[in-house]
């Protein structure tokens, strides 16, 4: 079976709809894996997750950062940001539904030998360990006291990992790797204020995948999240961000034979705003 990962979709629900006819002029019926970002920062969020919704027989999503963010504002636990696009799903008469839905994905699956997430792992973490850690958030996200712990969820600390973490400390560990990571120092420790290229990281830190010793050097990582980035293929990661929102491109990468589509996009925000 044909197996697309497509990146960050970002609510550009028309290129979306492009990249799909392109995928099944080749390959019908392909497997689709999304890496997260499925709304939030494009014209079109409501559109975009009805779409995902109604291809959920073929298609895997993971949770990425503007997706937590939409559950957390759904709740009133906090405040849009000026550039959110959320407020047609907000206004849904369907969004109990698709937000459900949404509530109950995965931050982190296997398939085929292949770990997908939306932005990345931290070094201490193997394949199985990565899904045992996400499996722990989505536990929490998908238990009755899912706002309380979406209310504790943002922070920029822990960074640094320690298996001995325990309650909100490691939760908020967990989902600020596997959904807000780029560079780290070389201990494993993350940094979320730089946003630029892998090229133009500040003395003393490292993109998450070019730390020593990690632990999935010989898995296949696939993900997204990263837009400054671009498109980054190589035999064991797969950056899939490239910059559809910003006026960039929507990207699949079969992952049989690492053959990609593209759909040019139009520019719907400014570069320069954190993403």
């Amino acid at each position: 079976m044909t197996t697309y990962a497509i990146g960050d979709l970002q609510g550009c629900h028309t290129q979306l709809i492009a990249l799909l006819e392109k995928i099944d002029a080749i390959a019908p019926n392909a497997q689709l894996v999304f890496v997260g970002d499925i709304v939030n920062r494009g014209p079109k969020s409501l559109a975009t997750l009805r779409q995902i919704y109604a291809l959920r027989k073929r298609a895997r999503i993971v949770l990425g950062n503007h997706d937590l963010n939409l559950l957390a504002v759904a709740c009133g636990l906090r405040k849009p940001h000026g550039s959110d696009t959320l407020d047609d799903i907000l206004a849904a008469d369907d969004r109990e539904e698709l937000l459900t839905w949404l509530r109950h994905q995965p931050l982190a699956i296997e398939q085929d030998g292949i770990l997908f997430v939306h932005a990345g792992v931290l070094p201490q973490w193997s394949l199985q360990l990565t899904l045992a850690l996400s499996r722990e958030v989505e536990a929490a996200l998908q238990g009755d006291d899912w706002p309380e712990f979406l209310k504790k969820m943002y922070g920029n600390e822990p960074a640094l990992w320690n298996d001995n973490l325990q309650g909100t400390d490691r939760l908020r560990c967990i989902v600020n790797a596997l959904t807000r990571i780029r560079f780290c120092t070389p201990d494993g420790g993350m940094d979320f204020k730089t946003v630029e290229g892998a090229d133009n990281a500040p003395a003393g830190l490292l993109p998450w995948f070019d730390l020593t010793n990690r632990q999935t050097e010989n898995s296949t990582v696939v993900f997204g999240h990263w837009s400054t980035l671009g498109l980054l293929i190589r035999p064991n990661v797969v950056g899939l961000d490239t910059g559809c929102v910003w006026g960039g491109k929507l990207t699949a990468i079969n992952l049989q034979d690492r053959s990609t589509i593209q759909v040019e996009c139009p520019q719907h925000q400014k570069p320069g705003k954190k993403n």
